[in-house]
């Protein structure tokens, strides 16, 4: 399509998935985004600002295959290697713990920023998503991923997103019973995708085929894993159903009652439940996986979960855990009318005498001191507009225009 025909058929088009924020969303999600970095300082979490892009040996270190399809690639025209645009900051994140910082002792880090991705999540998910999270460096097992499940919990509710459930999973459950099934690496990939689709047929098709014995009754285990969903009675009929299974296995099942107690008194009330098929992350992932649901959003609005194994491909290894979320999708959910919503619109002083022009600009910055937005001139959204009372600058409300929540007849 030529410009003529873009500018003729009234519109610049952007590609799939690709999208510009425009006033007051913008706005709403910059506020968003400031509340919850301010909500990470308060936890003690250091904000750190990666690099949009990185060389790909770098970026895409222990990430897996999913991630690098989703990475746009580009060539470097100083040194002619390759680079690629992040589609996910938490692997820059573990550098710079790692690699960077390396600090003996725990790490909290927090970050946003865009991404951007070489296809969407779902049929009308966005390929430049705002990635907003936490990450605990230096702190392992149930301690750490506590403490960053409770932080995902108050970011989402800080965040005005209602109704939220966590399901809980482990990654080490269903990699400990492939492995001892000894699985070929394509009927490894058909047996996972069966099991996250909880397609109890196509499961009994691909491990039909295994020999009696051990192998017979470890892949009964896998089978079970799609049906093993529910709340904390489910952790008492998995150790039933997984009995005999490697050992790393009631591990991950002892993990994930400790994760339970520790949250249970952390926040009280939190509606949370178990899913022993719930594998995101799969190939990433190292531990126990968490996922944050909202009732009026069909997919996840915030997910994480443990990756120790990521630290010594950057040469230092330790315990790794954290979260994110995309800030589109928590303001969309919010859907708050952002505060501070007045605006006063303040005269050009050209044709005023000296005396209004001084106390004019000093009630300007005095408003704008105070949180008010204030313009000069003519604005068609102006809430009040300054007028001249004989001796000083009166914020009076515009016939028909709304209010917000602040006064603008005064400082506060």
């Amino acid at each position: 399509m030529t410009i003529r025909e873009l500018e003729e058929g009234g519109r610049w088009l952007l590609p799939d998935g690709v999208e510009e924020i425009l006033p007051p969303q913008a706005r709403r999600i910059e506020q968003l985004r400031r509340r919850l970095l301010d909500l990470f300082d308060l936890w003690g979490y250091e904000l750190v600002l990666p690099p949009l892009l990185e060389y790909l040996e770098s970026l895409l270190v222990g990430v897996g295959g999913d991630l690098d399809l989703q990475t746009f690639k580009v060539t470097d025209q100083l040194t002619g290697r390759m680079m690629g645009i992040r589609a996910d900051i938490t692997s820059q994140v573990a550098r710079i713990d790692a690699h960077v910082l390396g600090r003996p002792g725990p790490s909290r880090l927090c970050y946003a920023g865009t991404v951007l991705r070489t296809r969407p999540e779902g049929l009308f998910g966005s390929r430049t998503p705002i990635r907003i999270g936490a990450e605990l460096y230096g702190v392992p097992g149930p301690e750490g991923d506590a403490e960053v499940l409770a932080l995902m919990t108050e970011t989402l509710a800080r965040a005005g997103v209602a109704s939220t459930q966590v399901e809980l999973g482990h990654t080490a459950i269903f990699r400990s019973l492939a492995r001892s099934l000894d699985l070929a690496p394509e009927l490894e990939r058909q047996v996972f995708e069966a099991v996250q689709r909880k397609a109890g047929a196509d499961l009994d098709a691909l491990l039909d085929g295994l020999a009696a014995g051990a192998a017979r009754r470890t892949a009964e285990m896998v089978r079970a894993l799609p049906a093993l969903f529910g709340g904390a009675e489910v952790l008492v009929r998995a150790r039933e159903v997984l009995a005999g299974a490697p050992a790393a296995v009631a591990a991950a099942l002892d993990e994930l009652d400790a994760i339970h107690a520790r949250i249970q008194r952390r926040v009280p009330g939190l509606e949370m439940g178990f899913d022993l098929s719930e594998l995101h992350g799969y190939h990433y992932h190292s531990g126990a996986v968490f996922s944050a649901y909202a009732s009026e959003h069909g997919r996840a609005v915030a997910r994480g979960g443990r990756y120790d194994d990521i630290g010594h491909l950057f040469g230092r290894a330790r315990p790794a855990t954290g979260f994110d979320a995309d800030l589109k999708v928590l303001a969309e959910l919010a859907g708050e009318t952002p505060a501070s919503c007045e605006l006063i619109q303040a005269p050009d002083d050209e044709r005023l005498a000296p005396p209004q022009v001084q106390t004019l600009w000093e009630r300007v910055a005095a408003l704008r001191e105070a949180g008010h937005r204030v313009v000069v001139g003519n604005a068609e959204d102006a809430t009040h507009r300054l007028a001249w009372r004989g001796d000083g600058w009166v914020a009076e409300p515009l016939a028909g225009a709304a209010t917000g929540k602040h006064r603008a007849d005064g400082d506060s």
